[in-house]
């Protein structure tokens, strides 16, 4: 009897979550690891479009492209293991590989059988990955001012230098301000551009383990093995998009995604790291055009 009743339960639990997550707008997904948010936008039916924030980030540094593109796309959003409304746990699962693996659940979920990825900075690591492991489900690519080396980084800027420094950074992250955070998202943008408080939210609202766990896990992942390298074998269609003026990544390194056949390589002048927040109606114009392109339209 009590078996009976442990499989109802499980049962039940997943059909909640399956109903939570094929309807409309945000819902949260069990997943290994811990919950997932979720956000979806367009016509249910339409090809799936899933966008994969960076780090420090969540699905509300989408939003302002988001209504370019739900007329003809299923518009998913995931919020990444520590970060937005997704768990933030204290020990691990915050390897790229993990973080993929659990976007391929979360899709599954979904009932999504083939989707275009959209990763930004660290979330086009994630895509990669699940690229990767997943060639049944990810159709095409498309990375968003993803560093394809270890050797094209730049620089996170002081603030981001001394939050990823041991004892100080745990201080700093105790103590830190709207003022700490917006110097550490300065590199984000271009010059000038001034962060929206939303996102300033999103990364104050982060814990230390998970924003320098997912920093680490980031960088361990490009140590390995560049970009363009994980990319060439799998046969993917591919855009590259980056800001002319990313003071994260340097721009001209966009041009080592040229070693994967057939890549489309667009940099934007006048946008720092995250075009789809400094200038979203070109950088969803890139995205449809792309995205229509894929055979199939999927």
């Amino acid at each position: 009897m009590l078996l009976v009743v442990a499989g109802v339960l499980a049962a039940n639990t997943v059909l909640v979550d399956r109903q939570a997550a094929d309807a409309t707008g945000d819902s949260t997904l069990s997943l290994p690891g811990g919950t997932i948010h979720v956000s979806q936008d367009g016509p249910p039916d339409a090809p799936a479009l899933v966008l994969i924030h960076g780090l420090g980030a969540s699905t509300r540094w989408w939003d302002p492209v988001v209504p370019l593109l739900t007329g003809s796309r299923r518009v998913i959003r995931i919020d990444l293991l520590g970060h937005g409304r997704s768990a933030k746990p204290a020990g691990d699962g915050y390897a790229i590989g993990q973080q993929a693996r659990r976007v391929g659940q979360a899709l599954d979920r979904l009932g999504v059988r083939h989707a275009i990825l959209v990763g930004h900075s660290t979330g086009g690591y994630v895509a990669t990955a699940l690229a990767e492991q997943r060639g049944d489900l990810v159709t095409a690519l498309a990375l968003i001012d993803t560093g394809p080396r270890m050797d094209a980084f730049i620089s996170d800027g002081p603030a981001g230098t001394l939050l990823g420094a041991p004892v100080v950074g745990q201080l700093l992250w105790r103590l830190r301000t709207d003022g700490l955070i917006r110097r550490g998202l300065g590199t984000a943008f271009a010059p000038g551009f001034e962060a929206p408080q939303q996102l300033v939210d999103d990364t104050r609202a982060m814990t230390y383990h998970s924003l320098t766990a997912t920093s680490h896990a980031s960088d361990g992942y490009l140590t390995r093995r560049p970009i363009p390298e994980r990319l060439a074998p799998l046969g993917r269609p591919l855009l590259v998009i980056f800001g002319a003026e990313d003071q994260r990544w340097r721009a001209s390194s966009a041009d080592a995604y040229r070693a994967v056949p057939g890549a489309r390589v667009e940099v934007i002048p006048g946008v720092g790291h995250s075009p789809m927040v400094e200038n979203p109606s070109r950088t969803a114009e890139l995205l449809l055009a792309f995205a229509g392109a894929v055979p199939g339209g999927r």
